[in-house]
C-alpha cells in the first residue's frame, strides 16, 4: 500500500504541474485514455456486484436472493482479479486523462491497493471484531424497507441461504484459528451474546429477521402475503435459527477458546506488513506508527490546554482528574430514561436544522430517523452511529450515556456529520458507482470536523457542553497514541483503558468497550483525528488565501461534493478550489 500512497502522490503532483495544453489533439488523447480508463472501472465494477460485495446503501430495490461467497477459492479469484486490475491501472497515465477522471484514479487506485491488501492478508479469516461481525450485519439488513413482491421473495431465499453463508465463514475462521489470525481472546467475551439473542428466542416471530414481515405493503395481495410469512417462519425456524445455535457452538467451543491471546497487531502473521496496511487504509496515507503517535500526543497536549481553560470558566476547585470524576458521577448529567435521551438527541439536531442555511448551500435530500441501538448489540456497542436515513443512539447502561456529550455526538452521527456527509455522496450525479464507496479518513474525518463546528454555530449552550465536545476530540487524538501504542509499542489493555480514562471524560463503560473495539479492529480508529485535521488545514490555508472572498458554505459544499477520497485528493481540490477563487461547486440554480 505504500506503492498506492506513492502514486497518489506522483499523479497528484502531475495534476498540479503537468496539465495538457488545451488542442484538438491533446483532448482527443485525453478522451481515448478517459475511454480506457472507464473500461477498466466499469467492468470491474460490474464484476464486483456480481460477487454481491457492494451494494447502494440507500437502495433496497435490489434485494438478492443469495448472501456472498466467501470460501477461500472464491477470495483467492478475487485477489487474482484485482491484482490484474491494478497491473491495467499501472499502465494508465495520469496525466493523460481529463480532469474529473484524474481524480477518478486517484480514488480507484487506493480503492483497488485496499482491496488487494485485504486479501493479501486474508483478511476474511478474522470476519469480526469487539464492535461488529458478519452475523450482525446480516441482522441489520432485517431492518430494512421492502416494498415488492420480488423483494419478499429474495429476502426470504436468502433467509435460506444463510446456513451456507455461515458455513463458509465458520471455515474461514477455522483457517485463521490455526494460524493465530484473529481477534484477541478478551476483546471475544461474551460477544456470543447477539447469537443467544436468536436461539434463545422461542417466538420466532420476534427476531429481527420477520420484522419485514410484520407490516406489509397492501400492493401485495393478502394470499401472497400469506405465503410470503408462511414461507419467512419457515426460512427462519429451519435454516436461520440452527445455523445460529451451529455458530454459537463453534464460538463457545472452540473459536473463543483457541483465539490468540495478544494484542498487538504487529503479532499477527507478517505482523508489521498487516498493521501498516491498516495504517494506509484508514487514514490513505503513509504514515508510520511512530508518527502518528507522536502526532496523538502532541494534540492531546493543545486538547489538555482547552479543558483546562473550561475547567476555570466554570470555576471548578481541583485539577483534571478530579473534574472528569465530578462529570462521570453527578446525576444532573444524564438522563434517567432512554426516552429522555433519545428526545434530547432530537432536540439538538432540529436545533441544527434552525442554524444549516449559514453554514451548508446544497442540503442532501434524505432525512434520518433517531432509533436506540438494538438490545442485542448495545452492551458492546460505540455510543452511537449514523449513516443514510439513520442516527442511532445507545440507550443501554444511561449513567455511561453524558448527556453534556450529546451535542457533539448528535452533530457527528447525524446532521452535518454521517447522516449528512452519507447521502450527499450517493446523491451526486455523474459519478462512477465506485465514487459512493466510504473511505474512513475522509467520512470519518469529516464527521469529526462538525464536531469543532458546532462552536461557531452555537451549537453548545453551556461550558459542559463545550467540555463534552472537548472530551470527544481529546477521545479521537488518543485514539492515535492507543491504537499505535497497543499494536506498534507493546501496550497493555489496562494501560490503553487508563490512557483513555485519564484524558477523557468517557465513562468506564465506554472506555473498555472503546480499548476492546481498537484492540479487535486495528487502525480504523486513526481515521478520525488525521482526517479532521486534513479538512481543518485546507480550511485554513483557504481562509488565508482567499481572504474576504472566502465563504464557509461555498468550503463545506466543495468538501462534501468529493463524495469521499483519501485525504491527498481532498487537498488537491482546496488547491483547485482556492485558485478558482472560493466558488461553490454548485450552479446558482441548485
Amino acid at each position: 500500500m505504500k506503492k498506492t500512497s506513492a502514486a497518489i502522490a506522483a499523479a497528484l503532483l502531475c495534476a498540479a504541474t503537468c496539465a495538457a495544453m488545451p488542442t484538438a489533439n491533446a483532448a482527443a488523447r485525453s478522451s481515448a485514455a478517459d475511454a480506457r480508463f472507464k473500461a477498466i472501472y466499469t467492468q470491474e465494477w460490474k464484476w464486483r456486484q456480481r460477487q454481491k460485495l457492494e451494494e447502494e446503501e440507500d437502495d433496497v430495490s435490489a434485494v438478492s436472493s443469495t448472501l456472498p461467497k466467501v470460501d477461500p477459492a472464491t477470495q483467492q479469484a478475487r485477489l487474482t482479479y484485482w491484482q490484474g486490475v491494478m497491473k491495467k491501472l499501472d499502465g494508465v497515465v495520469p496525466a493523460s486523462l481529463s480532469e474529473g477522471e484524474r481524480i477518478n484514479y486517484l480514488v480507484y487506485r487506493a480503492q483497488i491497493g485496499a482491496l488487494i491488501d485485504n486479501q493479501r492478508f486474508r483478511e476474511y479469516e478474522k470476519p469480526l471484531n469487539a464492535d461488529s461481525s458478519f452475523w450482525s450485519n446480516m441482522a441489520s439488513d432485517a431492518r430494512k424497507t421492502f416494498r415488492t413482491l420480488p423483494e419478499y421473495r429474495a429476502y426470504v431465499a436468502q433467509l435460506n441461504d444463510v446456513p451456507r453463508y455461515f458455513r463458509e465463514e465458520m471455515a474461514n475462521m477455522r483457517a485463521g484459528l490455526k494460524r493465530g489470525f484473529t481477534p484477541p481472546k478478551v476483546t471475544l467475551l461474551g460477544r456470543e451474546g447477539s447469537l443467544t439473542a436468536v436461539t434463545d428466542e422461542k417466538d420466532v416471530t420476534k427476531l429481527v429477521f420477520y420484522k419485514p414481515f410484520r407490516d406489509m405493503p397492501a400492493s401485495i395481495p393478502a394470499d401472497e402475503q400469506a405465503r410470503l410469512r408462511e414461507a419467512a417462519l419457515k426460512a427462519i425456524r429451519d435454516a436461520v435459527v440452527p445455523a445460529h445455535a451451529e455458530l454459537l457452538a463453534f464460538m463457545r467451543n472452540e473459536y473463543i477458546p483457541g483465539a490468540t491471546e495478544a494484542l498487538a497487531a504487529t503479532s499477527l502473521p507478517d505482523g508489521k506488513a498487516y498493521y501498516q496496511s491498516k495504517i494506509t487504509e484508514f487514514t490513505t496515507t503513509s504514515l508510520s506508527a511512530d508518527q502518528i503517535h507522536d502526532i496523538g500526543l502532541k494534540e492531546m497536549a493543545k486538547i489538555r490546554a482547552e479543558m483546562l481553560g473550561v475547567m476555570k470558566q466554570v470555576k471548578f476547585d481541583g485539577d483534571l482528574p478530579a473534574f472528569l470524576n465530578f462529570l462521570r458521577t453527578d446525576p444532573q448529567f444524564y438522563a434517567k430514561t432512554p426516552e429522555e435521551l433519545l428526545m434530547r438527541a432530537a432536540y439538538i439536531s432540529k436545533r441544527f436544522d434552525g442554524k444549516v442555511s449559514d453554514y451548508f448551500g446544497y442540503l442532501p435530500r434524505k432525512r434520518f430517523a433517531i432509533i436506540p441501538v438494538p438490545p442485542e448489540q448495545a452492551p458492546y456497542y460505540t455510543s452511537g452511529r449514523g449513516g443514510p436515513g439513520v442516527y442511532l443512539v445507545n440507550t443501554y447502561n444511561l449513567p455511561s450515556r453524558a448527556l453534556y456529550s450529546l451535542p457533539a455526538l448528535t452533530l457527528h452521527e447525524s446532521a452535518p456529520g454521517h447522516a449528512f456527509q452519507m447521502p450527499i455522496a450517493l446523491e451526486l450525479k455523474g459519478r462512477p458507482e465506485f465514487r459512493k464507496a466510504y473511505i474512513s479518513a475522509f467520512g470519518e474525518g469529516w464527521a469529526l470536523y462538525t464536531e469543532r463546528l458546532g462552536v461557531e454555530m452555537g451549537m453548545y449552550e453551556t461550558p459542559y457542553e463545550v467540555f463534552g465536545m472537548l472530551s470527544y476530540q481529546a477521545w479521537r487524538a488518543s485514539r492515535l497514541v492507543v491504537d499505535t501504542g497497543v499494536h506498534a509499542k507493546g501496550w497493555t489493555r489496562e494501560q490503553a483503558q487508563a490512557y483513555l480514562r485519564d484524558n477523557t471524560a468517557l465513562s468506564n463503560h465506554e472506555v473498555e468497550t472503546e480499548v476492546d473495539r481498537y484492540i479487535s479492529w486495528p487502525g480504523q480508529a486513526l481515521s478520525y483525528y488525521l482526517g479532521e485535521m486534513a479538512i481543518m488545514e485546507a480550511r485554513h490555508r483557504a481562509e488565508k488565501a482567499l481572504g474576504a472572498k472566502f465563504d464557509i458554505r461555498n468550503f463545506h459544499d466543495t468538501v462534501l461534493n468529493l463524495g469521499s477520497v483519501p485525504l491527498p485528493v481532498l487537498q488537491a481540490r482546496i488547491d483547485a478550489f482556492i485558485a478558482d477563487g472560493g466558488k461553490s461547486p454548485y450552479p446558482k440554480d441548485e
